[in-house]
């Protein structure tokens, strides 16, 4: 992961927004602004695309609602422009969106951390909160646990349940029902 603080250039805010906006991310990598830093991302290994996986196949069979996951798909949030390794909204909500939407009717977004997990436990976690998006799914592969962030407060979230891998872990509605950690490990 490359991240180019602000600090290190003599763009102001909207300047460096725009040049995020603009840049020529290299084939496979994500590039995100993060609180004011843009961060590419080389293309994940294959643990972090088994987890996506795993997780996407028990939201699909088990949500009580018909849903849509993206594993690509820009949010804009008022802590920068985040791509989440998986965004779960209601049914062809996705259908009309430009690349970068407003996180308006998101109903949780999940990430598992890869190179530098920091982004993922603290700036995106706080992003998600300040976008008012209910849920935030963390699956940290160093700690081996799985972390639900949820009832957002301003830029943080009120309440954490944490299991480890193995663990189940009981999702609120409109999910409503017990994500399976074991597949994690």
């Amino acid at each position: 992961m490359v991240a180019m603080p602000a600090v290190e250039h003599p763009l102001g805010e909207d300047s460096l927004l725009q040049a995020f906006l603009e840049l020529d991310a290299p084939l496979g990598s994500k590039a995100e602004f993060i609180e004011g830093e843009i961060v590419v991302t080389p293309p994940p290994d294959g643990q972090h695309e088994g987890a996506v996986s795993k997780l996407a196949k028990q939201f699909f069979r088990s949500a009580a609602i018909d849903l849509d996951i993206a594993g690509v798909k820009g949010l804009i949030t008022p802590k920068g422009r985040f791509i989440p390794d998986g965004t779960i909204v209601p049914a062809d909500q996705f259908d009309h969106l430009d690349s970068w939407a407003p996180a308006g009717g998101v109903l949780l977004v999940f990430e598992v951390t890869s190179i530098n997990p920091h982004k993922d436990r603290e700036p995106k976690r706080r992003g998600y909160a300040a976008a008012g998006i209910p849920c935030y799914l963390l699956i940290d592969r160093d700690e081996h646990t799985v972390t639900l962030f949820t009832n957002p407060e301003g830029d943080d979230y009120i309440t954490r349940t944490k299991v480890e891998f193995g663990k189940p872990l009981d999702l609120p509605a409109p999910f409503s029902f017990t994500l399976d950690t074991a597949p994690l490990r």
